[in-house]
């Protein structure tokens, strides 16, 4: 890796996810001074599933991490059940263009992690208040929300890796109402304590009705994880309550079933939830002047396009990339990093959008298109047509090629 063209310059992360130490990571090796500030008061454990596809791989490969990443993904049946339980087969995740690796967010975050230097400063329970740049540098209000104290420093460029309703972005960019796009969708993450009735723990299990679905996630080497997915006329709202009473609601009045059933029922004592709604963040431009976004900041593809991890590490490992291509100019480098980028990250965003059907239907329609594709899958005569869709098709191609590469033309 280059690492003569930083002299010593030092840049702003704020965010300690994926995102964020990809970017400190590459920074790094370029030469830069990275100061990573993350708003929690420590560094975040598992979290919830997520894929890494050829894309993300390439990236994490130059990051110096891939070595640490492995593929948790089992070799399992898929199935489609219903309220009765009665199942027949099915497309799990692994089954999807791409053929990603399984993990949890937390294998990333953790390799990540352990590849940053020693000298990386991170300071914890800290997030930036005011940020104001010249053409020399940014200027910003740094405060610690633990010992109530704030300071202002100086950058030569910040880095807003801090996720969908990125503070960074709110304080250069504008509100975030102004580049959120929300699809009318909710979801609930977490972890189950073993298998569902009738299953085996490395079983993908689809539920999918009009507008709400349940899907199951298994490892090879830890208890599955659970995605529900519903639609919603009032996102708002959604929040207003209780969230177990809110899903339980969503999902009834009709008997759950045994399998639905227990799912809803680990949901009462889970440790950990993710409820969140589903957006897109659009904007006309990811940087402005030395201030730029990554990741979820800038364009969060959804969880539906399962891109995620690959297009923040990517997107990351395109940004030192740039910056050493374009020593003598921070925002030369930036201008040629979301050109070389965005036409790759407006795809996968259209990609998530039409995931979504696959996802959870939102009609009697897609879900009848759901049950023609999956018997089309297990068909002697249509399944070529299904796998060269999986393996060649355009998401595939995609999703796994190295788009960070400064070499890559998307194809239109």
């Amino acid at each position: 890796m280059d690492t003569s063209n930083g002299d010593g310059r030092r840049a702003l992360v704020v965010g300690l996810g994926i995102s964020g130490i990809a970017t400190a990571l590459r920074l790094r090796q370029i030469g830069w001074t990275p100061v990573i500030v993350e708003r929690a008061a420590a560094r975040r454990s598992d979290g919830y599933f997520i894929a890494l596809f050829g894309a993300g791989r390439a990236a994490a490969r130059r990051l110096g991490i891939l070595d640490g990443l492995t593929d948790r993904g089992p070799d399992g049946a898929a199935y489609d059940v219903d309220r009765a339980g009665r199942r027949r087969p099915g497309l799990g995740f692994k089954d999807f263009p791409g053929r990603p690796w399984m993990m949890m967010r937390g294998d990333v975050e953790e390799a990540g992690f352990a590849a940053l230097p020693s000298d990386v400063e991170i300071r914890y329970s800290t997030v930036p208040t005011r940020i104001r740049q010249d053409a020399d540098g940014v200027n910003v209000t740094l405060a610690d929300t633990a010992g109530g104290t704030s300071v202002t420093e100086r950058f030569d460029l910040v880095v807003g890796a801090d996720g969908l309703r990125s503070t960074v972005r709110r304080l250069v960019f504008g509100p975030h109402e102004d580049h959120l796009r929300r699809m009318n969708y909710m979801l609930v993450a977490y972890q189950l304590p073993g298998a569902l009735p009738g299953h085996d723990q490395t079983d993908s299990v689809i539920l999918a009705e009009p507008r709400r679905s349940m899907w199951i996630f298994p490892f090879k080497d830890r208890p599955p994880t659970v995605l529900l997915s519903y639609r919603t006329d009032d996102v708002d709202a959604e929040f207003a309550g209780p969230m177990v009473e809110r899903v339980r609601e969503v999902f009834g009045p009709e008997p759950t079933g045994p399998v639905l059933g227990a799912a809803l029922d680990v949901l009462e004592s889970a440790k950990e939830v993710l409820f969140d709604s589903v957006e897109q963040v659009r904007m006309d431009s990811w940087h402005r002047g030395r201030v730029v976004l990554v990741g979820d900041a800038a364009w969060c593809v959804t969880l539906y396009a399962g891109m995620g991890a690959s297009s923040g590490m990517a997107g990351a490992d395109l940004l030192g990339t740039m910056l050493a291509r374009h020593p003598g100019s921070v925002t030369r480098a930036l201008a040629g990093w979301e050109r070389q980028l965005r036409p790759s990250i407006g795809y996968l965003q259209g990609n998530g959008m039409q995931m979504r059907s696959l996802f959870v239907p939102a009609t009697r329609f897609e879900v009848a298109r759901r049950k023609v594709m999956v018997r089309m899958s297990k068909l002697p005569v249509t399944s070529p047509l299904f796998l060269r869709w999986r393996t060649k098709g355009k998401a595939a191609r995609m999703k796994n090629t190295d788009f960070s590469h400064p070499g890559f033309a998307p194809t239109a």
